[in-house]
């Protein structure tokens, strides 16, 4: 598949079939995480991989909807602000930035693999921190649950190019 047709692929999964992911494919998706690129090269980030069914259930607590039940993989990705580089003009600190690129690999990555994801920012942060054993300056910034989709592809709705380009100046 090239970059173009996964990029077309990739879509927010919210029914997923009840077969297990497997460990090389996992292996892979992570891998793709921690080749992303980052401000100064300084990757902070971490991910905690939840399969169990005990802390599955934990998660599902801190996101109340039915259908991330059905993913057999969660993981919780997080910015680590002790490691991240900030910019010295206003001090704007680059985890989430470069987590989410790191979350982009990833979900490109499943995505190729015939995986499905979807990016969860929509949770109870302090739970989760506390529930997961997080230290203060680690971040809980989105929940990625991965499987095998159990629905079609559906019709992408997206701005046209010349809505969201500017040539040269605004």
């Amino acid at each position: 598949m090239n970059l173009n047709k996964i990029i077309n692929q990739r879509f927010s999964v919210r029914k997923y079939k009840t077969e297990p992911v497997e460990d090389d494919k996992l292996e892979l998706i992570l891998e793709a995480g921690r080749m992303a690129p980052s401000a100064a090269n300084y990757q902070p980030w971490f991910f905690i991989v939840v399969r169990q069914p005990d802390n599955l259930k934990k998660l599902h607590s801190l996101y109340q909807r039915d259908w991330i039940k059905s993913a057999p993989i969660i993981i919780i990705a997080c910015a680590d602000h002790s490691q991240s580089w900030k910019r010295s003009s206003d001090g704007k600190d680059s985890a989430e930035i470069d987590l989410a690129i790191a979350v982009d690999h990833m979900t490109l990555q499943a995505t190729e693999l015939g995986l499905g994801t979807c990016w969860i920012c929509n949770f109870d942060v302090t739970p989760c921190s506390e529930l997961f054993k997080l230290p203060t300056d680690i971040e809980p910034v989105a929940l990625l649950p991965i499987g095998y989709p159990d629905v079609k592809l559906p019709n992408k709705k997206r701005k046209p190019l010349k809505e969201i380009v500017r040539w040269e100046e605004f």
